[in-house]
């Protein structure tokens, strides 16, 4: 992708221009970011309170029992958005979904072990262990370009 910048005293406002050959869901996604007036904030609460959580600081972001949970190296949070919305929020760069109830943060991996059959085994820097699921396997192998 090609970012340029024009400056322009004639300017009052800033403009942004997207030129593609079709509209694909890369578009779509610099379009949405764009376009949200919303800010890109995540928290969470732990011991009756909440916190804002620096997206650099997580390490995994799980569901279970109905709920969603964001681990760091300070503890783990309840979150009150669904995985899908912190996907839409998160750095697709950054953080990856390796199942229906799991995004990881690529930065924090020390290791992935494809010598399981049919997933991937994952650990990360806090010790903890989890896998691919097979339905996302493929995806990781592209990422990781295997």
């Amino acid at each position: 992708m090609q970012v340029e910048i024009k400056i322009d005293p004639a300017c009052t406002e800033p403009k942004v221009l997207v030129m593609a050959a079709s509209m694909t869901e890369d578009v779509n996604r610099i379009v949405k970011r764009l376009s949200e007036d919303v800010p890109q904030i995540i928290s969470g609460s732990k011991d009756d309170k909440i916190e804002v959580l620096d997206p650099l600081d997580l390490i995994r972001i799980y569901a279970g029992g109905g709920k969603v949970f964001a681990v760091t190296d300070h503890g783990e949070y309840a979150l009150r958005l669904r995985l899908y919305e912190l996907e839409e929020r998160l750095d697709p760069h950054r953080f990856v979904r390796i199942s229906n109830s799991e995004i990881i943060n690529l930065k924090k991996v020390i290791n992935f072990d494809l010598s399981f059959t049919g997933t991937i085994y994952v650990k990360l820097s806090n010790g903890t262990v989890t896998y691919v699921s097979r339905r996302y396997v493929s995806k990781i192998k592209k990422l990781l370009g295997v």
